[in-house]
């Protein structure tokens, strides 16, 4: 994954006032997974108030000009083109990466991989009845259709699995970097708390798309390494082809609907581009750096 000219800065752990053994990063999606009283509430909002909401106020006021939905797609065409061309962390971990390097940047996306799409679902009633039906079957998928084997989280358990890596979330909240837990916590806020759901809309439709093409680099290296259990990846590779198509029908029946602003979409494009982008290059940067200092 790659992002070709990244406008989010994200914001370092250290700016939270708690004691530097947790970032709020992390602190953020324990209570973005727990229930949430009013205390907790309060706290999400202090963090998300000076993390996620001036980073989408500043890509909403820098953003191209988006006058329709037809704009809007060029504007995304040109972003996966421009991701499509490869990056140097997504090309070393295809044909480079040691197993070792290997099982750290799946150890890495573990939260992601064992909690997938669990967050979508809050978005569900925001939608017209078309477009949450266009949601739904994207979120079928992802659960296998009801059949455990098939669901996407099983797949990664099996991966975790043949690698020796624990197979329950709990076992990676410590080990998981920040750039990491903002592209998690980052759809939390986008299904409940962002103000306009087309942000959602517009990171989702970029995240379906994208993945097919990202997901090329950890195929090929499971291919290459001998791993078993890369059917998560692979899988991927086929079922978002068809959610890509799932989700511009989700906007385009949100649009009848609701009307829509397409900049909203673009901006939700975008955060989620960076946010993804920053957590794969900072893992692969990582991995390597580990088995350097292992080597020396």
């Amino acid at each position: 994954m790659s992002v070709s000219a990244k406008t989010v800065e994200t914001v370092p752990a250290a700016r939270s006032a708690r004691t530097e053994a947790e970032s709020v990063h992390r602190e953020l999606f324990r209570h973005n997974r727990s229930v949430l009283d009013s205390r907790r509430l309060a706290r999400v909002e202090e963090i998300e108030r000076d993390w996620i909401v001036p980073l989408v106020d500043s890509l909403d006021s820098t953003g191209e000009r988006v006058p329709d939905r037809a704009a809007w797609q060029r504007l995304l065409d040109g972003l996966l083109a421009d991701e499509r061309a490869g990056s140097p962390s997504g090309e070393y971990l295809a044909d480079h990466a040691s197993r070792e390097e290997f099982t750290f940047i799946v150890r890495e996306f573990a939260l992601d991989g064992l909690t997938e799409a669990q967050n979508f679902f809050p978005a569900v009633p925001r939608l017209p009845i078309k477009a949450q039906m266009a949601v739904m079957r994207v979120l079928i998928d992802e659960f296998g259709c009801g059949n455990l084997q098939q669901a996407h989280s099983q797949l990664y358990r099996l991966l975790l699995a043949e690698l020796g890596l624990p197979q329950e979330p709990e076992g990676f909240l410590d080990t998981t970097g920040d750039e990491t837990f903002q592209f998690l916590n980052v759809f939390y806020w986008l299904t409940q708390r962002a103000p306009h759901v087309e942000y959602f809309l517009g990171a989702l439709a970029y995240l379906e798309a994208s993945i097919p093409d990202a997901f090329t680099h950890q195929a090929r290296a499971c291919e290459r390494l001998g791993i078993r259990q890369g059917r998560y990846y692979t899988e991927h590779l086929h079922i978002d082809t068809f959610h890509m198509q799932e989700m511009q029908l989700a906007i385009k029946e949100y649009e009848t609907a609701y009307g829509l602003d397409p900049a909203r979409l673009w901006t939700g494009a975008r955060l989620l581009s960076a946010l993804i982008g920053d957590a794969f290059d900072a893992a692969v940067a990582r991995a390597r750096e580990l088995t350097d200092r292992a080597a020396a």
